[in-house]
């Protein structure tokens, strides 16, 4: 959803890797965009550069990392030597895609269903997944998949693992031997590479809990859906962990171009199997630069302790210079809209777990303050918490969910049949 931080599970999701989590003054805002402050705050009002208050002060604080995107987009429109380099940066779209559109307002798969409507109304993970891969919505309920048989024992892939190993190493592993299992795996007309698909999701869920309970994923892998997998798997203790699940793995079924999502797609274009586009995608994600939000987020929750502390932690990051992990989006200047339903569903589920409580605190102080508005990270691991899952499930749940955009980016890029290819400019001493 990887790197440990002080024993704690590892995980990686975030789009932001950790230098551009500084927040600058004004006056090197200004500077580095070489506009006047009037313009800079034209562009926080249109949304295109967050700003933090500094407490205590009438001073505001600019996301480095808005910055520097929009000073790429000016360069790239002015038609700099940039722009070569420009492109392949974050937020510059270089692909044409139909799978998803992301917009300051909502996300819509597929360009017309919103996400949060159909998470909000109970559509199937399945549901959502086929109309991902194909364009067309099934009927409610209309999705029934396969249940794939085990072709290991758990146990013999358990002995294999450390115990600690966390669920979202443990994916990684499980796909590439999934793909050295099937002998077919090249051969991929649609019909039997969406059945490839279906199966490979539906592993992924019962498989999570393998490093440390094997025992379980033979139950999981008979479940009915992947969420009813996910609950089984780990154990969750309310009997409406299926549906919350279920629904924080529409939210996260896709999210257009990240930089795993890139590398199933460049991947694909190889004409690799769809076992190593998904591989490649996880091991993108195992990167500290591109992931980390939920690690980081847990670390924060850890580091407050006690509601009473949500004050104090928060200054602090602020005074030195530092944006509050997990809040702040830069596609979402008025807050994730995807963000709202999981830490309702938390709340509802087990307002009382520790976690949640300071969470909920930290919220309130963010919010008075008029900081920037939560991540779905926040909201995976809140809703995480107070389903009693183990550490890194948040993550996991994103990479789970995250799978089926995976495969429907990976079907596309065949269907348009190029070789991704960028050219390199280069900037070495002259021959």
């Amino acid at each position: 959803m990887d790197r440990r931080r002080g024993g704690r599970s590892q995980s990686r999701f975030d789009h932001r890797p950790e230098r551009e989590e500084a927040l600058v003054p004004a006056r090197e805002a200004a500077a580095l965009l070489g506009v006047k402050r009037s313009t800079l705050y034209t562009y926080v009002s249109r949304g295109l550069v967050r700003c933090v208050p500094v407490q205590g002060t009438k001073e505001n604080r600019y996301a480095r990392a808005d910055l520097e995107r929009l000073k790429v987009r000016h360069d790239a429109r002015a038609g700099h030597a940039a722009v070569a380099a420009g492109a392949l940066r974050w937020g510059e779209p270089v692909i044409d895609s139909a799978v998803s559109r992301v917009e300051a307002q909502g996300l819509a798969y597929r360009g017309r269903h919103s996400a949060v409507v159909l998470a909000t109304e109970g559509r199937s993970f399945e549901d959502v997944a086929e109309l991902l891969w194909s364009g067309v919505l099934p009927e409610p309920r209309g999705t029934t998949w396969r249940v794939p048989r085990a072709p290991f024992a758990p146990a013999a892939l358990a002995a294999l693992l450390p115990r600690s190993t966390p669920p979202a190493e443990v994916l990684v592993t499980l796909v590439s031997l999934l793909g050295a299992r099937d002998a077919v795996r090249f051969a991929a007309p649609p019909d039997r590479e969406l059945a490839r698909a279906r199966s490979l999701l539906r592993h992924l869920a019962a498989w999570v809990c393998v490093a440390r309970a094997p025992d379980r994923v033979g139950p999981a892998l008979r479940e009915r859906t992947v969420a009813d997998s996910l609950a089984r798997a780990w154990a969750a203790r309310s009997p409406r962990a299926p549906a919350v699940l279920n629904q924080a793995l529409v939210l996260c079924a896709d999210h257009e171009l990240n930089v795993s999502t890139f590398a199933a797609r460049v991947t694909a274009s190889s004409g690799a199997d769809l076992y190593a586009c998904v591989g490649a995608a996880m091991a993108a994600l195992s990167g500290s630069r591109h992931g980390g939000a939920c690690d980081r987020v847990e670390a924060l929750l850890a580091e407050v302790g006690r509601p009473e502390r949500a004050k104090e932690v928060v200054s602090t990051y602020l005074r030195r210079g530092e944006s509050v992990p997990g809040f702040g989006h830069r596609l979402y200047p008025q807050g994730d809209p995807r963000t709202p339903a999981l830490i309702q569903a938390a709340l509802e589920l087990r307002p009382q777990a520790r976690a949640v409580r300071v969470a909920s605190a930290v919220l309130e102080v963010t919010r008075a303050a008029g900081h920037p508005a939560p991540s779905m990270e926040v909201g995976l691991v809140m809703l995480a918490e107070a389903l009693g899952l183990p550490k890194g499930a948040a993550a996991t749940v994103f990479a789970v969910g995250r799978s089926a955009g995976w495969v429907a980016h990976v079907l596309e890029q065949r269907e348009q049949g190029h070789l991704l290819r960028p050219r390199a400019r280069y900037v070495g001493p002259p021959p």
